[in-house]
């Protein structure tokens, strides 16, 4: 049988790099033919070894692409814009898979999260649809957090409070952010040396370095490290903003009315992590249970999610975004009962947003179709 053939663009970006990793320990290009793109060098040698061909191939050009089942692009949304719809107005019928938003709330796209939407994968590959894009990043991570409880249909709302890693605005800001923190310790380090010293002044020569003329913010506009930026994506109107958006409408196309609608909304705020989103999860269920059947449903939901106990040494030591980066485990902790109401529940919960929230749904669904 004849090996699918699947190109792929955007591989060396953050989340490209992260997918190509995936799909090395997980022998992927032993199952398809893969050609590598690229949008500024093509001509050029290609640096892997398992590629049809020796040098890239151009991204822009639509004989080329014209020529792969299997599109995969990580190369963001100016490009989806640009190529997609002249791909499909040449006949082009392959399978297209993209990190990028641009897509997702298409008619004919799919959100993809296997496992919690495989269902509706299958049904969608069944009835011929080609369009497959990732989802928002906190959407996904939220999701397989909560699975358990969402495949028991008992969740009426979810209010969300993300607290979301430089990472997700791109390598530039995670950049940026590690400037910030080096010019804030250079501002006081003198002052750090003197063990006597006033912290006070220290606190207030970082308050003034902050206002700087050249205090590094060309990408966030202004401080992270040392602070945090309570709004993240585009302002909606009405104090909402983009990425909140995302949050509901997301969620209900993920599960494709499969189960009762679930509202979702909440704040979402940029925080001074290098990697990985956190979110802090109220939710309201439609039942009364006990914690502990809380805990079993939640648990059960994937083998992903590792459930951390709500005590002190538990969470300080095992629920932060340093014990799972680079992983594909969702971690869910602080979990317990609300004074606010018997059915409404707190849970805090991590995860890698370049994996799960990025890389790895791609990967999945390339292997599904393959397979086909």
């Amino acid at each position: 049988m004849n090996k699918h053939k699947v190109g792929i663009v955007g591989w060396r970006g953050m989340v490209g790099s992260v997918l190509i990793k995936r799909m090395i320990e997980e022998k992927d290009f032993e199952k398809f033919s893969t050609f590598f793109f690229s949008t500024s060098q093509a001509g050029e040698d290609c640096p892997f070894r398992f590629s049809e061909s020796n040098k890239l191939l151009d991204a822009n050009n639509l004989d080329d692409l014209k020529k792969m089942d299997i599109i995969l692009t990580c190369q963001g949304s100016d490009f989806t814009e640009k190529v997609y719809p002249k791909l499909r107005d040449h006949s082009w019928q392959g399978h297209w898979i993209d990190a990028a938003s641009f897509l997702r709330m298409n008619q004919d796209s799919v959100i993809i999260l296997d496992p919690i939407n495989r269902d509706l994968i299958d049904k969608k590959l069944e009835t011929g649809n080609k369009t497959w894009v990732g989802g928002n990043c906190t959407v996904s991570l939220m999701l397989l957090a909560i699975n358990g409880l969402i495949k028991e249909n008992i969740v009426e709302w979810v209010s969300s409070m993300t607290y979301q890693a430089a990472s997700g605005a791109g390598a530039n800001n995670m950049r940026e952010l590690l400037k910030q923190m080096g010019y804030l310790h250079q501002s006081v380090s003198e002052l750090l040396e003197d063990k006597n010293g006033s912290i006070l002044e220290i606190d207030q020569t970082i308050t003034n370095t902050f206002q700087d003329q050249s205090f590094p913010k060309e990408n966030f506009l202004v401080p992270l490290a040392g602070s945090l930026i309570p709004w993240i994506d585009g302002d909606l109107g009405g104090g909402l903003s983009k990425e909140e958006w995302k949050g509901h409408n997301e969620t209900l196309k993920i599960l494709d009315h499969h189960y009762d609608p679930i509202k979702v909304d909440g704040l979402c705020v940029r925080i001074g992590t290098m990697r990985c989103h956190s979110q802090a999860l109220t939710i309201k269920l439609n039942q009364n249970l006990s914690e502990d059947d809380i805990l079993d449903k939640i648990s059960n939901g994937n083998e992903w999610v590792k459930v951390i106990s709500n005590n002190r040494d538990e969470t300080i030591q095992n629920l932060s975004p340093a014990k799972v980066s680079g992983k594909l485990d969702i971690l869910v902790g602080r979990v317990r009962k609300l004074k606010l109401d018997e059915n409404i529940l707190s849970i805090f919960t991590i995860g890698d947003q370049l994996l799960w929230g990025a890389a790895e749904p791609l990967r999945r669904i390339l292997s599904i179709i393959t397979a086909k």
